[in-house]
Parts: structure tokens; C-alpha cells; sequence
């Protein structure tokens, strides 16, 4: 019989805990390919290990996951247009490319380069040019 002690060690999978971050070690199926049709096709929302995520497929038709709340204001990234190899947030126009990286932020100068600062947790992983 487990103590209550143990159960939570291993029962507990969100990010941070001890066995959250052994099963983030390993690749896990989230999406099924058809999940994400085409190209800039509306974004999907799924939870894995207890974190809200969201997944898309750009107009290069790569596929990215990153975090759901955009990190200006909190708002899901799921409610946003996917459009021209980024997803926009509704809020205030930031998008995000497939790696989590603000390329776009409508309200900013170009030249305080602002967006290159900003960045969402992203899941996806980035592939080497040797393969």
C-alpha cells in the first residue's frame, strides 16, 4: 500500500513535479495529423499532463504546439486566426510562429525590436538541417 506521500509523488504529472518531468522525457501522441487538415486551418486546444496547449499548422504547413495563454494579456491563443506562418492573438495582434517566437507585433515601432523579446512556451521541436 502506497503512503498518501507517494501516491502524490507519483500521481502528480503537471509541470514542475517530479513525475511530470520524467513522462516530458519521453514523445507522447497529442494530435492525430488529420486534426490539422491544411494549411492555416483554425487552431486546435488539448490538454496534456495538465497543461493547456495549442496546436496549428502554419502556411509553410508546419505544425507547431505552443502554450494557449498568449503572454501579453492571458488570452487563449486557441481563439486566434492562424494566417501567414504565425498565429495572431486576438487581444492585441502578437503572432507566434510554429517555435513559440513573437515574429509580429502590430503595435510596436520596428525598430525597438520588441517582438524579438517576446516568446511562448513552445513544444515544438526544431528539426536539424542534417538529417
Amino acid at each position: 500500500m502506497l503512503t498518501p506521500e507517494i501516491n502524490e509523488l507519483l500521481t502528480r504529472v503537471g509541470p514542475g513535479t517530479p513525475m511530470g518531468d520524467v513522462l516530458r522525457r519521453y514523445w507522447m501522441p497529442a494530435l492525430l495529423s488529420f486534426e490539422l487538415p491544411e494549411s492555416d486551418c483554425p487552431p486546435v486546444r488539448f490538454k496534456i499532463l495538465g497543461e493547456n496547449l495549442v496546436g496549428f499548422r502554419d502556411t509553410s504547413h508546419r505544425i507547431g504546439t505552443v502554450a494557449e495563454m498568449c503572454p501579453h494579456r492571458g488570452t487563449s491563443l486557441w481563439l486566434g486566426r492562424n494566417e501567414d506562418d504565425g498565429l495572431r492573438c486576438v487581444y492585441h495582434g502578437w503572432k507566434f510562429d510554429v517555435n513559440g517566437q513573437c515574429v509580429d507585433m502590430m503595435n510596436e515601432p520596428p525598430q525597438f525590436d520588441f517582438a524579438e523579446k517576446m516568446k511562448v512556451r513552445s513544444l515544438t521541436r526544431r528539426r536539424s538541417s542534417g538529417a
